[in-house]
């Protein structure tokens, strides 16, 4: 589903990323791991076609994303590809059944179908009872259930998730990755970005650790979450 070359990136001075390589794999869930800094977001941003890698290439669902333009790869990313942000990026005038609705409208897909599969969407995150309160009226944790709602609108081949579990009480993480796992069984390949190493390795089939812009290790989620270098630098263990 992914294949990353060579991808580097650069802001001014700063080096981001630095020949980062990586696969995913049609119905995967892979997790990337690293501390802050190490560029997770910005890679992932790049694989999601949100930013271009300074150099290097980037394919999806078999198309190389890397040289299409600007109107080609909007339409390509609304087709394939779902977000869930560190910030929600939610509308705050409208409702959380409208949030939903919004990218299946945008699609130009029939309202009633829009409006069915917005209220399958909201039943699946828990907020069937929330539906007509704005974001603003919501938990941080309701409104992370509600972006993964929105994202799962257009029916993504693909679902990128930037620390889903940043600032969630263990409830809700525990909550979150229940549903990952859950849009996962229904077809969906995941690539997760994760400051929690340890429910990002559970969760995960394969991982990459990502530090200083490069990758240090990789292979099966079990195999890293028992590796001693990982255990001591991310899951606190000695």
């Amino acid at each position: 589903m992914i294949k990353a070359t060579d991808i580097h990136k650069s802001y001014g001075a700063l080096e981001v990323l630095r020949g980062v390589s990586l696969e995913v794999s049609r119905g995967e869930v892979v997790s990337i791991v690293g501390a802050s800094g190490a560029g997770k977001t910005t890679l992932l941003q790049i694989l999601g076609t949100l930013s271009k890698a300074d150099r290097g290439s980037v394919e999806i669902d078999g198309q190389d994303v890397s040289s299409l333009g600007d109107r080609a790869l909007s339409r390509f990313r609304n087709e394939k590809i779902g977000f869930v942000f560190q910030f929600h990026h939610l509308l705050p005038e409208f409702t959380a059944f409208e949030n939903v609705c919004i990218p299946g409208l945008i699609g130009r897909r029939p309202k009633a179908e829009v409006e069915r599969r917005a209220g399958e969407l909201l039943a699946l995150v828990g907020l069937t009872q929330r539906r007509d309160h704005k974001p603003g009226e919501l938990s941080g944790g309701e409104q992370q259930m509600l972006a993964m709602g929105r994202a799962l609108m257009a029916k993504p081949k693909l679902l990128l998730l930037d620390e889903p579990s940043m600032g969630l009480s263990p409830l809700l993480v525990k909550e979150i990755f229940k549903i990952i796992r859950q849009v996962n069984r229904n077809g969906v390949t995941v690539l997760l970005v994760e400051q929690n190493a340890k429910m990002a390795l559970e969760i995960a089939n394969r991982a990459y650790v990502l530090e200083t812009g490069t990758i240090k290790m990789e292979g099966e989620a079990t195999e890293l979450a028992n590796n001693i270098e990982v255990r001591k630098a991310y899951l606190g263990c000695e």
